[in-house]
């Protein structure tokens, strides 16, 4: 029971430093440190937290306390990271961070602490891109006020005082205060930061628009859902029925529109196999199966990652359309198959597949979460057997390609379960 304990306190310090809320972070770390003492986990947590709080000191007993217990690995080097933090070694905090992700890459604090350090070291491109990386670990957490305010650069190459650092900054021999409050001219500010870290305006909008994509994780299931419904009323005025496109004329636009007739496909027409994925027959069939994509898809965008989440959703939708295409027969011209089940299917897949592959890593709720859709799993397949309209090899295969797809595609920082 303890261990289930420690591994919650441990998942809410981590939630609550990726939503900057240092306060609650402590908390529960200091929760943790009270079953288990002597674990380098607790007491780098409690590094983490007390850093975001300002309590310089205890950050550094924290970290020492950590690598006592952790001599070597990624926690010894995030450990001596924020040492190096607070002593403003920033080039030396940022090769020990690196070293920490190279170990454990699924630590989205640590690609926050690396985009930090980058930044403190100019690197604002590079900076960019941890800081997405950190926002998409951690579902979408910024890591606000966790690291101490950044540094003005100053004349002859000092820096400003980091507010309620522990260690002292010294004036340079000679130097005057109103000397360090004079900022560099900006081509001697842009000559320190090395040419190859400069991002020109396209490097910048990429950094804006993967933050953005990273802050909005229901962002590719919205379009999705407006292809779907954009192709449904389409195909629907040219029908001239909102309602049931089941008539002759609704299946006729439709068949015309992409629908999937397998003796066309036998003739080339093999795009059908896509197309079909976007049409469906009726407002209740689009309206079914997109309230299914909005409520599994952003499990499977967030887990999986856009770019993931894309293949996973075409790629189940085609080998779903090829199932209906083998069980029906190659040469049939009168069944007309439509919709997005397939590619669901394959979302709801790659959904099990990921609480399967992580059900030890993400504990009680992991078991939960699996548990919920074992039962949309037995829902569904009774649903489909019961409805002799919905093509079940549609369904089946797209099912099995997601599962599939899930296990392959399931990103390598996922796969990474730390021992408590």
């Amino acid at each position: 029971m303890a261990q289930t304990d420690i591994q919650t306190y441990l998942e809410q310090g981590k939630q609550a430093l990726a939503h900057g809320q240092g306060r609650e972070a402590a908390i529960a770390y200091a929760h943790a440190a009270q079953i288990e003492p002597d674990n380098p986990l607790v007491h780098l947590g409690l590094a983490e937290a007390n850093l975001a709080l300002g309590a310089y000191d205890i950050v550094r007993m924290a970290c020492q306390k950590t690598q006592e217990l952790a001599p070597d690995g990624p926690m010894h080097d995030l450990a001596q990271a924020l040492l190096d933090l607070l002593d403003r070694r920033y080039d030396q905090a940022l090769q020990q961070t690196d070293a920490a992700i190279k170990n454990d890459p699924a630590n989205a604090y640590a690609h926050a602490l690396r985009a930090y350090l980058l930044r403190m070291t100019h690197q604002d491109y590079d900076a960019g891109l941890a800081r997405s990386r950190a926002s998409r670990l951690s579902f979408g957490g910024t890591f606000e006020n966790c690291f101490p305010p950044v540094e003005p650069i100053y004349a002859n190459g000092y820096a400003g005082r980091l507010t309620g650092f522990a260690s002292s900054a010294k004036t340079p021999a000679g130097g005057d205060q109103a000397e360090l409050m004079q900022p560099l001219p900006k081509q001697q500010q842009s000559e320190q930061i090395p040419p190859w870290s400069r991002p020109n305006s396209m490097q910048r909008r990429m950094i804006r628009t993967r933050f953005w994509l990273s802050q909005n994780p229901r962002f590719l299931t919205s379009i999705l859902i407006g292809l779907n419904v954009l192709a449904y009323f389409i195909v629907a005025l040219m029908a001239h029925e909102f309602i049931d496109l089941s008539d002759q004329n609704g299946l006729q636009t439709l068949v015309n529109m992409g629908a999937q007739v397998n003796s066309l496909i036998t003739h080339g027409q093999y795009w059908r196999l896509f197309t079909a994925m976007f049409l469906h027959f009726s407002i209740f069939h689009i309206g079914l199966n997109m309230l299914s994509l909005f409520f599994v898809g952003i499990f499977a965008e967030v887990f999986y990652g856009k770019w993931r989440y894309l293949v996973i959703y075409l790629v189940s939708g085609v080998i779903g359309g090829l199932a209906v295409y083998i069980s029906l027969g190659t040469n049939n011209a009168v069944t007309v198959s439509a919709g997005a089940s397939g590619a669901i299917a394959g979302i709801f897949g790659a959904t099990g597949a990921f609480f399967i592959v992580n059900r030890r890593a993400l504990g009680p709720a992991g078991n939960a979460m699996l548990g919920q859709w074992l039962f949309w799993l037995l829902f569904n397949v009774v649903f489909n057997i019961y409805d002799t309209g919905l093509a079940w090899q549609d369904h089946l295969g797209g099912l099995i390609a997601g599962v599939l797809l899930g296990i392959i595609l399931l990103p390598p920082l996922r796969r990474r379960t730390r021992r408590v």
